[in-house]
């Protein structure tokens, strides 16, 4: 791992919080080193002052007195130490031995969880963190310095818990309570520390995947509140999802500047927080029905929209002058047999390429007729005529959506027929007239 990413860390966990301010040991009261070599050895490895130097002079001091009273001192010197060279893996060392001597040292967890969380190994950092969170405050020590120590620490604690649920688990309602617990402890002056947990955060509330912990009301404010404070090179990639959620929900982007403002003054949405929610997509189709004089003049990715998320009601109106008509079915072939052609029509089934009509041919194909995958269906006009696919409406089914697809809806037709494209005509030349033939 870097050492800036180690810096980084330092910084964010206020760490100074917790190391013993390492002192002569004839200086503390509490400790008395009797033996004058062990004290000259304690005195000469904590008083290094190159980073390296000094590790291995506590390893040493640590290997020839395995017992010393003043051992977790020495390893509490040697977490430090390690972050300074850089050494990550040395500094997790460090830390796992402090807390088989300790079990209750924040500390040592605080680094443990983060190095785990790092190196993306999320079922150990939670392991840490849960620990972490358990650890009993010292009998010696006041509550106040216990309430600022859990403070600079439990805040990574509960985002490793939060990573570990969501990205081992796939637990959304988990995850999602962590982070929210999370950004509670985080002072609103200590945003910068958490972007990336808030942009996840957002993220897991517009998931299909959270179910009923989905919000986006709550995704767009912590994209806004993420987009107040990234750097400016990132805000363009935060807007994109922000923009497209705020649109899903609301309908457009009206009253977006208006949310990034009050997102820019608050970890959290005020309750009086309003995002008018847009009309749903059966309100949209019922009010096409409504406001159409003649139903067949709707375009057929309508008619199959209308299908899809429409009521009953209006599903039964639109599908009455559809039933038994004759129509075209401009497409991409997805599959095709001797006897039935299955066309991808609208734009979402030609980008999933998933068949949403199923032809039923009137006389089968020959071989060497079958259409290809990815042969395209068109509508043929004077000047450019093109292979088409016609057939009668004959029945339709909803097709339920899944965490990963839309609904969508599969048309069947039948008495298909496939027109191939008619050949350009062949031009000959006038009578007399020798192609090539130079002039005179």
């Amino acid at each position: 791992m870097k050492k800036s990413i180690i810096a980084c860390a330092l910084a964010i966990a206020g760490l100074s919080l917790f190391g013993s301010q390492i002192m002569p040991a004839k200086a503390q009261d509490s400790i008395s080193i009797k033996d004058q070599a062990e004290y000259n050895a304690f005195t000469n490895a904590t008083t290094q002052s190159d980073p390296n130097a000094k590790a291995a002079a506590l390893e040493n001091f640590l290997t020839t007195y395995p017992q010393s009273v003043v051992k977790k001192i020495v390893l509490d010197n040697l977490i430090d130490t390690y972050q300074q060279t850089g050494n990550a893996d040395k500094s997790l060392d460090a830390a796992t031995r402090m807390l088989q001597l300790d079990p209750d040292n924040l500390k040592a967890y605080y680094i443990a969880v983060f190095v785990l969380k790092n190196e993306k190994k999320w079922d150990d950092a939670a392991a840490y963190a849960q620990k972490g969170l358990n650890a009993k405050k010292p009998a010696s020590m006041k509550d106040d310095e216990w309430k600022q120590q859990t403070g600079a620490v439990y805040p990574l604690f509960h985002s490793a818990l939060a990573l570990d649920a969501l990205n081992v688990k796939q637990d959304y309602k988990t995850a999602i309570a962590e982070f929210n617990t999370e950004l509670q402890l985080t002072p609103a002056d200590q945003t910068n520390s958490v972007l990336m947990d808030m942009l996840t955060l957002a993220g897991a509330y517009a998931d299909m995947k959270a179910k009923d912990q989905r919000d986006l009301v709550k995704a767009c404010w912590f994209y806004a509140r993420v987009w107040n404070f990234a750097p400016a090179n990132y805000k363009p990639k935060i807007e994109q999802p922000l923009d497209y959620w705020y649109k899903k929900y609301h309908g457009d982007v009206t009253g977006l500047n208006d949310l990034k403002l009050q997102a820019a003054k608050t970890m959290f949405p005020p309750g009086t927080l309003q995002i008018t929610k847009a009309k749903s997509p059966a309100e949209i189709v019922h009010d096409m029905i409504t406001n159409t004089t003649d139903l067949k003049t709707i375009a057929l990715a309508d008619k199959e929209t209308i299908l899809t998320v429409g009521s009953q009601e209006d599903r039964d109106k639109i599908w009455a002058v559809m039933k038994d008509q004759q129509t075209p079915v401009p497409g991409v072939v997805v599959e095709a047999t001797a006897s039935v052609i299955k066309v991808a029509v609208t734009d979402d089934a030609k980008q999933s390429k998933t068949a949403d009509f199923v032809v039923n041919l009137k006389k089968p194909l020959a071989d060497k007729e079958i259409p290809n995958p990815g042969d395209i269906f068109g509508i043929s006009t004077p000047k450019e005529p093109v292979a088409e696919l016609a057939g009668t409406y004959d029945s339709y089914t909803q097709v339920a959506a899944t965490d990963t697809t839309p609904a969508s809806v599969l048309i069947v037709l039948r008495d298909g027929e496939m027109i191939p494209a008619p050949k350009k005509p062949v031009h000959h030349p006038a009578p007399g007239h020798k192609p090539g033939a130079a002039h005179q």
